[in-house]
């Protein structure tokens, strides 16, 4: 088993609640993967929150992950029902509904397009995974009442543009957060999985 995270924020939070378990730092969509990543893969960190009733703070565990060209990954049935345990152990009541992949920070009427077909939440990697095992635990940061400038997907020259100062706030108190949560999830899950199936 791998865990694989897009950004140094979600990796950073990873490694303080792993110590045994690989960890590898994709990039956004994948950009900096060179090599096969494995047999199993676990998909950790932030997501877009697509309906009005998922907050920041909502852990999504799809059972199916919506790929960029449209097709579908079924997530690993054995490892969805570890990390839900796993949040539950946390007292936290996970949602399985369908996650969708995007190539851009999606917005506006496109998340409601994608809510109105069933989607909770949206990432940038998970659905570019070509492996035999996936499972994915997204934390919901950007939600419809508090969408992320487009500017963010190039964080420096977000930062230069005195409009995204405010949204710079609350990403730098709300990202990390949810970043953290995320992590403990997967901790706690792989812990779960462990004494489920008796592998490592």
């Amino acid at each position: 088993m791998i865990v694989i995270a897009a950004t140094e924020l979600e990796v950073a939070a990873l490694r303080r609640e792993l110590r045994h378990v690989p960890i590898v730092k994709t990039g956004v969509g994948l950009a900096s993967v060179r090599a096969p990543l494995g047999e199993l893969v676990v998909s950790c960190g932030l997501a877009g929150g697509l309906r009005d009733d998922l907050p920041t703070g909502t852990v999504l565990i799809p059972r199916e992950v919506r790929r960029p060209d449209g097709g579908v990954l079924e997530c690993d049935r054995e490892l969805v029902d570890a990390f839900a345990e796993g949040a539950r152990a946390l007292g936290i009541e996970p949602v399985f509904d369908p996650m969708v992949t995007a190539s851009a920070i999606v917005t506006a009427g496109e998340r409601a397009d994608w809510a109105a077909r069933g989607y909770a939440g949206v990432d940038m990697e998970t659905g570019r995974l070509d492996v035999p095992r996936v499972a994915a635990v997204r934390v919901v940061l950007d939600t419809p009442q508090r969408e992320l400038s487009k500017d963010w997907e190039r964080p420096v020259l977000a930062m230069l543009k005195p409009w995204n100062w405010p949204q710079a706030v609350w990403l730098a108190r709300e990202a990390p957060r949810a970043a953290r949560v995320a992590a403990r999830v997967v901790a706690q899950g792989i812990g779960a999985w462990v004494r489920i199936t008796g592998q490592w």
